[in-house]
């Protein structure tokens, strides 16, 4: 027997805020969701799977026409063509309560009611697959109770979309602990709503396949589903499906003492990133650390610096390369600690600025005086960190940064 286990699919996500992006291959981006889904259609029938197996959040919300729907249709008749069915539940993002546009979908498609846990059964392989819709976006119950017990004599597959005891970046849906899991009987649980390959446990099998398209710089790396082959014993292969890949380019520059060398290192970074994504599009995130002599150097003109990263960056990249963002996040070699001593204005400085956090009504003062300035800044400085200058936590996370600006200022 051998299926197929995918998640999150997320089609045509609307990945909004891209205009902001200088030179953004806007359309491609956009497009990647359905790429990727076709993909995996492609692997489906390559591989002649008995099944797939889809574990919530096909869809990123409610449709704003028909065409999402129809593109799914379409894709589900290729493999009811090839006598494949499909078994799918809806997650958070596509909850019954959130899709309000239906089209009738090719009967090799199977979807979970939402109402209570069902059970479909594929009986000429023994195969009996568990699982239960979302109602509405936040299912905060623990579902696991209300499936069924194992079917005897079956292969027992649990399809849930759930955030098990948290994950970091994803909301608490459907909480449960994997000892709920293993407690049930299954033999495999089919996982979704995490976007980053997890195996979770091998007795059983609890899997998160990820999700199979990265949509932002927060979703980094190798993307796709799992090819789950049962035999004498289980095994599992992740297949890559994503047409364009994230990835963060972190390029330590301690030891650079000249803009040359930085140059030279990004580039060499740049070069395995592109190598490593493998003919496909990448959307990379440059990030410059360490504590470097060249410090001063990058900063005296941010502008000269990010377009010179930019140009070395994309040079000989033959079209496989765009850098959604450069960021210049070194330091000066000279030790704070060191500026500190003495009775010199620097130091005095920068005992008050170390001083401020201590200061919480002086910072909330500080806060409405930013507030105004907040309004008159461009989105994009604030679009993926959810920064808001809206409570002194704020600046207490920004007065590293603001020490190291002032001691490179001040040094010149």
């Amino acid at each position: 027997m051998k299926f197929i286990h995918a998640a999150d699919i997320h089609l045509d996500s609307p990945l909004r805020g891209l205009e902001r992006y200088e030179g953004a291959p806007v359309e491609t981006i956009r497009g990647a969701s359905r790429q990727a889904f076709v993909r995996l259609v492609d692997l489906c029938l390559e591989e002649e799977v008995d099944f797939l197996l889809i574990a919530g959040d096909l869809y990123d919300g409610n449709w704003p026409d028909f065409n999402t729907g129809l593109f799914f249709a379409k894709q589900m008749s290729r493999l009811r063509e090839a006598s494949i069915p499909v078994y799918l539940i809806r997650g958070n993002h596509d909850a019954a309560s959130r899709i309000t546009k239906q089209i009738p979908l090719p009967e090799n498609v199977h979807v979970f009611s939402f109402e209570s846990a069902q059970t479909y059964f594929i009986e000429p392989l023994k195969v009996a697959i568990h699982g239960q819709s979302f109602a509405m976006q936040s299912v905060t119950e623990n579902l696991v109770y209300q499936y069924p017990m194992p079917c005897e004599g079956y292969f027992n597959i649990g399809l849930l979309h759930t955030s098990l005891n948290g994950r970091e970046g994803h909301e608490s849906y459907a909480p449960c602990t994997v000892g709920d899991l293993i407690d049930k009987g299954y033999d495999y649980w089919a996982l979704g709503h995490i976007h980053k390959r997890e195996l979770i446990s091998e007795n059983p099998w609890i899997l998160f396949p990820g999700n199979i398209q990265g949509r932002h710089i927060k979703e980094t790396g190798d993307k796709g589903c799992s090819l789950i082959r049962v035999e004498e014993e289980l095994s599992i292969e992740h297949r890559s499906l994503d047409v364009l890949r994230w990835d963060l380019c972190e390029v330590d520059i301690t030891d650079a003492s000249e803009l040359s060398e930085v140059y030279d290192q990004v580039n060499q970074a740049v070069r395995e990133r592109i190598q490593a994504a493998e003919q496909r599009l990448l959307a990379l995130r440059i990030v410059l650390t360490g504590s470097t002599p060249v410090h001063q150097d990058l900063n005296e003109d941010i502008e000269q610096t990010v377009n010179s990263i930019r140009a070395i960056a994309t040079d000989s990249s033959l079209g496989h390369l765009w850098v959604e963002k450069i960021k210049i996040q070194t330091k000066p070699v000279e030790n704070l600690d060191d500026l500190l001593e003495g009775n010199t204005p620097l130091a005095h400085l920068l005992t008050y600025i170390e001083s401020l956090r201590e200061q919480d009504v002086l910072l909330e003062e500080l806060v409405e005086e930013l507030k105004p300035l907040r309004a008159k800044l461009p989105p994009e400085f604030f679009e993926e960190e959810n920064e808001e200058i809206k409570d002194t936590g704020f600046i207490k996370n920004q007065l590293k940064d603001i020490e190291q600006l002032i001691i490179s200022q001040i040094l010149k």
